[in-house]
């Protein structure tokens, strides 16, 4: 049985319609989706230990979580609309107590982001690229909008990584986008 693990994006949960979708589409798949935690110094190791456990097919991250999933080497992975620069975002990333977009799975509805929370996220992006391996240029995808008026960091993308695809929507993924480009890139990848 084939293994997926998927990274929400920012203010998110696991239990996004994403993930109710990426089930629903690969049946036969065990689809994982963890919360993510909101500080990165705590996420990061978090997810590598996830993926080292799991040990899955394929890890697939939008946004924010498209950002973790490049940075868990050695693994194929598809990172979508990625977040690479979110500090650079300051009416994303700013100190507040906020609302996630969807409950998580122990029943949090809010989060808050402090001034060390955002120092973090600074620290993490200045090294989120070390390590790469030719492996890894061959196996990260990078997945992205025409019409993402969010985050745009295709260029910084194309600076490490070779495979990039074009696909016509927003910066959340429509059931359309996720049934006609998300799920056979998938399974292409996965045959490999």
């Amino acid at each position: 049985m084939n293994i997926l693990i998927y990274f929400h994006g920012f203010g998110s949960s696991g239990e996004g319609s994403t993930v109710k979708t990426l089930q629903e589409l690969l049946p036969d798949w065990v689809v994982l989706a963890p919360d993510i935690p909101v500080d990165p110094a705590d996420a990061l190791p978090f997810l590598k230990d996830l993926c080292q456990t799991e040990d899955p097919d394929i890890i697939i991250g939008t946004s924010m979580g498209g950002m973790y999933a490049q940075q868990m080497r050695g693994f194929k992975r598809i990172c979508i609309n990625p977040a690479f620069d979110l500090p650079q975002h300051t009416d994303i990333l700013y100190e507040g107590t906020f609302n996630f977009f969807n409950p998580r799975k122990n029943g949090e509805t809010t989060f808050t982001i402090t001034p060390e929370i955002i120092n973090h996220y600074n620290e993490m992006e200045a090294y989120q690229f070390d390590g790469i391996t030719d492996e890894d240029r061959k196996n990260v995808y990078g997945l992205f909008a025409d019409n993402d008026t969010t985050v745009n960091c295709e260029d910084i993308f194309r600076q490490h990584y070779q495979n990039v695809i074009h696909f016509h929507g927003e910066h959340r993924l429509s059931r359309q986008v996720i049934e006609d480009v998300l799920v056979p890139l998938i399974k292409e990848i996965t045959s490999k």
